[in-house]
């Protein structure tokens, strides 16, 4: 895996989350990694940007209210079982590095561990997050999705640095 800028990289927007997942990797003293789902790419203020969604029952949360910065690692499908893992897990309750069997490598922009075995990991810093309001939701369907009441906060990332395997990158001109 190499340093690559944002704009090299090559991604499926729509299934890089839903269907392969990530670990968001949150704290600097305790870094703990929790399995994403949600999230998107993109530009806003000028920047490229990653977007995640945390719930405020998760420990992760509690983490990115103490250090606002994240990585967001994209791992190769033979580590499902991981992901599923640290999604199912807390962090408050188990070493998920050490159940997992995955490895941290330090951050080189932001405090937020990356992971060893990612094929394309992010750093990101905070630049703003906003509170899911269900006032706002205009498909009703989607307070279904919140049965405890627990709505997500999004947090807005900078991206500040990405490592890519060649598979995710191009080129610019």
């Amino acid at each position: 895996m190499r340093r690559v800028s944002p704009q090299e990289l090559l991604v499926k927007p729509f299934s890089i989350f839903d269907r392969q997942w990530a670990l968001l990797v949150a704290g600097s003293e305790r870094p703990n990694p929790m399995t994403v789902s949600w999230g998107g790419l993109g530009t806003l203020w000028n920047r490229p940007v990653a977007t995640v969604y945390v719930r405020p029952t998760r420990f992760t949360f509690t983490l990115l209210g103490e250090e606002p910065a994240f990585t967001l690692n994209f791992l190769p499908e033979a580590h499902r079982a991981g992901l599923d893992l640290c999604g199912g897990i807390s962090g408050r309750d188990a070493d998920k590095w050490e159940a997992t069997g995955l490895h941290r490598l330090p951050g080189e922009t932001v405090g937020a561990a990356r992971v060893a075995e990612a094929e394309l990991a992010l750093e990101c810093r905070v630049l703003a997050t906003v509170d899911l309001d269900p006032a706002r939701f205009l498909d009703p369907a989607i307070g279904d999705l919140y049965p405890r009441k627990d709505y997500h906060r999004v947090f807005i990332g900078e991206i500040l640095g990405a490592w890519a395997e060649d598979r995710f990158t191009a080129k610019v001109a």
